[in-house]
């Protein structure tokens, strides 16, 4: 069903662009390539389309799609027959010191973020009420425009998981050496440029340099995009001009539709409402606050000890790579949600200690078990070729190489863990090695063979009582293993499940 919904919507944009261009060429402005807005929107496509794997959309997915009431073609029928001078009066009428203009680039921008809204206003709509007071502080702070908040909605459809082909990630969109600049902090650990709050001041601030530099919004907003040295070439070739529009030509391919993609994400952001979208918004727990933490502290402790899923401080701390917060070397935040900060302050001690006796409390082994492979993929493989060269499964690769899709690209480094063809085990000492790599648990880390990430530990249990448990409606494998004091893992492989999905009714062997 999803894809022939995406036949059909992509056959009823190419036709759409179509007209749209038609109507461009007998303009007076520069025009783009119908491929400049595909990229544009293709690249939205791929950030909401990421999106919907996020913890909240999956698991409150049931309001999606509720609002939809009147047929695609229907619905561009009657955008079709509003005048250019509505559209017009509607952006001069827009609280802003960023000049709107509105030429037919802009309003074929306007239809497609329109087609786009009517189909995800209830993501896009909740996400803006939860990042644009954080945008709109930061941007206050830094003494620059307020409509600056709607280039997120261009540069990652608002999901700090997007990753361009070019490297740049998060909401703003940094590639590594811009956000190295603007005081981002990249490595094993954490990537700044995925927290929303880090990466609003690292966007504020060089937006602010590059308006230092053109005085002129509209050309900084471009620069944004294609950079300082793509701007400047292009008003040498332009005989010195220094508008966008009268450089327009010049500029890259997809900055060229940059400028009204922002305007028509602008139009669409304060004019939905006009165009008969009624959202109905998506009830989901994003409310957070912050606290701050002064020791490491892994998710699986924060996740025992405050009652909260892993997946949901992932997705609520999109700057923290390895499941861990690396407080050790300085000050870090964690994003929770607001009811769950009490019971943090009071449990803050035993993560930190938790965590810290994981690390110190490490198994001395002489020969190591399993050797620790990094492959870069070549141009060809995918990660199931990767797998199957080591005979590993994808879900370890992914779990190993902290990744969270299947898709790889050229030069990326994963993780493997393998037997190591050197080591003799000692008789039925085996098991755990083949444990190791059957079950997607990062294997034991030992002092003469050190994995460069810090691995995931399991919580201490006690020693194992067998109890047999009846699944009751509401139960899943997670809330299971936090009431037994075990792991979904270890259920799994006690009642020889090959998935997380359990029914009612069904009598699972626990071991705790």
């Amino acid at each position: 069903m999803r894809n022939k919904e995406h036949t059909i919507h992509n056959t009823l944009l190419s036709f759409l662009l179509m007209l749209s261009f038609g109507a461009v060429a007998q303009g007076q402005n520069p025009t783009m390539q119908q491929n400049d807005m595909l990229y544009i929107t293709s690249r939205d496509n791929a950030n909401y389309d990421s999106l919907l794997n996020n913890y909240y959309w999956r698991k409150y997915s049931h309001a999606v799609n509720r609002h939809y009431s009147r047929s695609a073609s229907e619905y561009y029928a009657a955008f079709d027959q509003i005048p250019d001078s509505v559209l017009e009066k509607r952006l001069r009428q827009l609280p802003t010191v960023i000049p709107m203009t509105y030429n037919q680039d802009v309003r074929a921008y306007i239809r497609t973020y329109i087609r786009i809204m009517e189909r995800r206003c209830d993501v896009m709509l909740t996400l803006s009420e939860y990042y644009f007071p954080l945008f709109e502080e930061v941007l206050d702070r830094y003494k620059v425009p307020q409509e600056l908040k709607y280039l997120s909605i261009v540069e990652s459809a608002l999901n700090p998981q997007a990753t361009s082909r070019a490297g740049a990630a998060g909401l703003w969109q940094f590639m590594y050496r811009t956000g190295k600049n603007y005081d981002l902090d990249v490595n094993s650990l954490v990537d700044d440029r995925r927290d929303p709050y880090a990466s609003t001041v690292a966007a504020a601030r060089y937006l602010r340099d590059l308006n230092n530099i053109y005085h002129d919004w509209t050309l900084a907003i471009a620069a944004y995009n294609c950079g300082p040295g793509n701007i400047n070439k292009a008003i040498a070739r332009s005989g010195g001009k220094r508008n966008f529009w009268e450089i327009y030509q010049y500029l890259p391919r997809e900055t060229r539709g940059y400028i009204p993609a922002f305007i028509g994400a602008c139009y669409a952001m304060n004019y939905y409402h006009e165009h008969g979208i009624r959202p109905q918004h998506i009830n989901v727990p994003i409310h957070s606050d912050t606290v701050h933490l002064d020791h490491d502290a892994f998710y699986c402790y924060i996740s025992q000890y405050i009652d909260i899923e892993v997946e949901e401080l992932r997705t609520l701390n999109p700057q923290y790579r390895a499941d861990i917060v690396p407080a050790s070397n300085g000050h870090k935040v964690l994003y929770l949600p607001v009811g769950k900060i009490p019971t943090f302050i009071k449990m803050e001690d035993s993560i930190y200690k938790a965590t810290n006796d994981s690390v110190t409390k490490k198994p001395v082994v002489t020969e190591p078990e399993l050797e620790r492979i990094v492959h870069i993929v070549k141009r060809g493989e995918t990660l199931t070729k990767v797998a199957n060269r080591y005979g590993v499964s994808t879900a370890n690769i992914k779990r190993w190489s902290h990744k969270r899709s299947n898709s790889v690209k050229v030069g990326e480094r994963l993780i493997i863990y393998r037997k190591n063809p050197r080591y003799t085990p000692p008789q039925n000492d085996n098991k755990e090695v083949t444990d190791s790599l059957q079950n997607n648990t990062a294997p034991r880390e030992t002092e003469t063979s050190k994995p460069s990430q810090v691995q995931q530990p399991k919580p201490a249990t006690p020693a194992h009582t067998t109890v047999k448990h009846t699944v009751r409606k509401g139960d899943t494998l997670s809330s299971i293993a936090r009431k037994y004091g075990t792991t979904i893992d270890k259920i799994k492989r006690l009642n020889n499940l090959h998935s997380d999905k359990i029914r009612i009714g069904q009598v699972l062997i626990i071991k705790k």
